[in-house]
């Protein structure tokens, strides 16, 4: 029985990279994958899906205002087949095309997997992201790690070497703009720049 995946991790831990290696692995095996992006993401192309690691794939570029089943109903009327479907940078998604792609395993019995981050660079919820957390089947969480050594799960943003604290939710960056933190480090960084210190543990 087809699922709907989730699986999210912080900036740099490889999502592209394994959304692209699911893909050739499906279709190593004789099987035929609609990969899509949303619109939102444009840093690479808007029909390229691309990793750090030089890997790169065409894909479907969807707006905000696109229905996914009636994207996916029109390939069943063009006979183009699709045997499972794979979302790269999901958290852009709107939670009403989540919807559709809950609706699309259950009723057509195609898995989807979602590849996005969980949180924004403030640690709150993408829409996208939140409505993945309450419908999808499997949630896994894709790791790596803080300049400490421990696991990342903070995107921070940074602008002229400095965290960014504030800001809209979404503004698209590489290497340059992100840093994938653990929140403690996350934390100790913004007050060390405020020129305050943290209480100390047991305070």
């Amino acid at each position: 029985m087809a699922k709907l995946y989730f699986k999210y991790g912080a900036m740099g831990s490889s999502k592209s990279a394994q959304a692209l290696i699911t893909r050739f692995n499906y279709e190593e095996r004789g099987m035929k994958v609609w990969l899509i992006k949303p619109e939102t993401d444009t840093r690479d192309g808007v029909v390229t899906v691309s990793s750090r690691i030089g890997l790169r794939a065409d894909a479907d570029v969807l707006s905000a205002g696109d229905s996914i089943r009636a994207c996916f109903d029109r390939r069943l009327s063009e006979h183009i087949q699709t045997d499972v479907i794979i979302v790269d940078e999901c958290q852009f998604l709107t939670p009403e095309q989540i919807d559709e792609l809950r609706d699309i395993v259950d009723e057509d019995d195609i898995p989807v997997l979602c590849f996005g981050l969980r949180t924004d660079f403030l640690t709150h919820l993408f829409p996208g992201s939140r409505r993945l957390f309450e419908l999808a089947d499997s949630i896994t969480e894709i790791k790596t790690i803080c300049s400490c050594g421990k696991k990342a799960t903070v995107n921070a943003r940074i602008s002229g070497g400095r965290v960014v604290t504030k800001g809209e939710q979404v503004m698209l960056g590489g290497n340059d703009s992100y840093l994938a933190m653990c929140h403690s480090c996350w934390k100790k960084r913004i007050a060390r720049e405020a020129g305050r210190q943290l209480p100390k543990a047991g305070r």
